[in-house]
């Protein structure tokens, strides 16, 4: 193994799981086309994998053997590296919250940032642009019912937003009452009409 490669290693023990690594963040240990190649070659040695183009991630070694990161790692540290604004699926949450009892077959995340895809080996985690109403109340159950109401559609919306009304505590209902305003008109009106308590 090459001094840079081994550098690089030793640079990558250093970040957490599922840390995103990329070339342009390793310039400190040699020119960019050296670097591209350490990483082409870690990669075709199992060292690396390759997420996306110019990004990689250090695989997980344990007793058991060498796996990818796991998927909720990678996003939380694509989320705090990006400043993106990452939250699960309409249909994730849908499931959550026991709208339907399909369980998504793709990991599927909605995103402030562009889409993209991120191999983790086998697995494939799609990230979608999605519109900013789509990730209010980010990390708040009352955001994971508009997800969920976005996913089903505005013909069953009003429907499914009464069942699921019913599980929510009152300062939950108040928050997703407080987002009507970003909503669009279809969804806005029922969440407007909930009744808090």
């Amino acid at each position: 193994m090459t001094p840079l490669s081994s550098q690089i290693l030793e640079f990558t023990k250093e970040l957490p799981e599922g840390a995103p690594i990329a070339a342009k963040a390793l310039l400190h240990l040699g020119k960019r086309a050296a670097v591209d190649q350490a990483l082409s070659r870690l990669t075709e040695r199992g060292k690396l994998l390759r997420a996306r183009r110019g990004v990689y991630l250090r695989p997980v070694e344990s007793r058991f053997g060498v796996r990818a990161p796991s998927v909720e790692k990678v996003v939380e540290e694509t989320k705090v590296r990006s400043g993106e604004t990452i939250v699960s699926s309409g249909a994730a949450a849908a499931n959550r919250l026991g709208l339907t009892t399909q369980v998504p077959v793709r990991q599927v995340y909605l995103t402030s940032g562009p889409s993209r895809e991120l191999h983790l080996g086998k697995q494939i985690v799609e990230l979608k642009h999605a519109p900013g109403w789509q990730l209010a109340l980010a990390n708040r159950r009352a955001g994971e019912v508009v997800r969920a109401l976005a996913w089903i559609g505005p013909k069953t919306a009003r429907q499914a937003l009464r069942s699921v009304s019913q599980k929510l505590t009152p300062v939950e209902v108040s928050e997703l009452k407080s987002a009507a305003f970003s909503l669009p008109t279809w969804l806005a009106k029922p969440v407007s009409e909930l009744r808090v308590g």
